[in-house]
């Protein structure tokens, strides 16, 4: 919080704050008497009001802002889901001291009946608050992972119809790293050193089916599936089929030990040795390992994380194509 004003309240006890350099969108905390807490969303040319009394508990309203109108019925919805949910906590621990399954099933049943109605009503909410403050507030209530196309789409608007608001630059950019690499993409170029610390370029491939391997030595799974890889490397190699495998490791010894021992012998591998602040993930939205991107040889994704039998059915697929 950074303080930006203060008022008293005069003796027709009213206050008033003007802000001239308001950019497109603005949350505020308006405390009162240092103990009613207001918030407030605002953008440029809104002039609004509130009622409120100044004491800790107080109701307060705002008006003038579709904003804040949002954001109160965002928060109305919000405290009645919570109100409920505390009272079946309640319940939930009795029935589990009693060791009640059916009720506990009942109570699990009705919290999530619940909580997908509340996500259902704030998504029907986002198509008519349009690109406000108040649609990019309602995405906080959402999970990316079971609710991305409505973040990408409110995102996609955002991008078309408010491009310069900052707040929504940082948004449509979270939802670009969420959204990741999609299949019919261009994939994005990767320049990263080899265990020579030479730079070797995914674009260098160019003309061959590539895929893109996201591994470390760390990686159990990584390592499980490695053999599947070797296979299906040994098996299409003359056919026009390369492997970049990109490393999350830090640690350079065990990254070359793993390619050793595993039997990588495809020789782009490649790494900045930053974990999972590795920019190369973070372009492609890689969030878990193994991640693979299989692309054609004009450099377009065409398949996602294909594993084993399945890797190996679409590199036959599109070889034979290609042929």
């Amino acid at each position: 919080m950074i303080v930006v004003d203060s008022a008293k309240v005069g003796s027709d006890k009213r206050f008033n704050f003007k802000r001239n350099e308001l950019d497109e969108g603005t949350v505020y905390q308006v405390n009162l008497a240092n103990a009613q807490r207001v918030i407030v969303l605002i953008e440029g040319g809104e002039k609004i009001e509130i009622m409120a009394d100044g004491t800790e508990k107080g109701n307060a309203t705002i008006s003038g802002s579709k904003n804040s109108d949002y954001y109160q019925q965002l928060m109305g919805m919000y405290k009645s889901m919570n109100e409920k949910s505390l009272k079946w906590q309640e319940e939930y621990a009795k029935a589990e001291e009693k060791k009640d399954s059916k009720k506990i099933a009942e109570i699990q049943q009705a919290f999530e009946a619940e909580s997908q109605g509340f996500t259902n009503k704030v998504k029907n909410m986002i198509p008519d608050m349009g690109t406000t403050l108040a649609a990019l507030f309602a995405t906080n209530f959402l999970n990316p992972e079971v609710e991305l196309p409505t973040i990408i789409a409110l995102a996609d608007r955002f991008e078309k119809e408010r491009p310069s608001m900052k707040q929504a630059q940082i948004f449509v950019g979270n939802a670009k790293r969420m959204r990741g690499i999609q299949i019919g993409d261009a994939a994005p170029e990767i320049s990263l050193n080899s265990t020579q610390d030479q730079p070797v370029s995914l674009s260098s491939l160019r003309g061959k089916v590539v895929l893109i391997d996201f591994w470390a030595s760390w990686c159990g799974p990584c390592r499980q599936e490695n053999p599947n890889v070797v296979k299906a490397y040994n098996r299409f190699k003359d056919k026009g089929f390369e492997i970049y495998s990109v490393s999350l490791d830090k640690d350079k010894n065990a990254w070359i030990k793993a390619i050793e021992k595993d039997g990588l012998l495809w020789p782009s591998h490649v790494s900045d040795l930053k974990y999972w602040q590795s920019a190369a993930a973070q372009t492609y939205g890689v969030n878990g390992i193994p991640a693979t991107f299989l692309l054609d040889k004009d450099g377009k994704i065409i398949g996602k994380n294909l594993r084993g039998e399945a890797l190996e059915k679409k590199l036959e697929e599109v070889l034979k194509a290609n042929n």
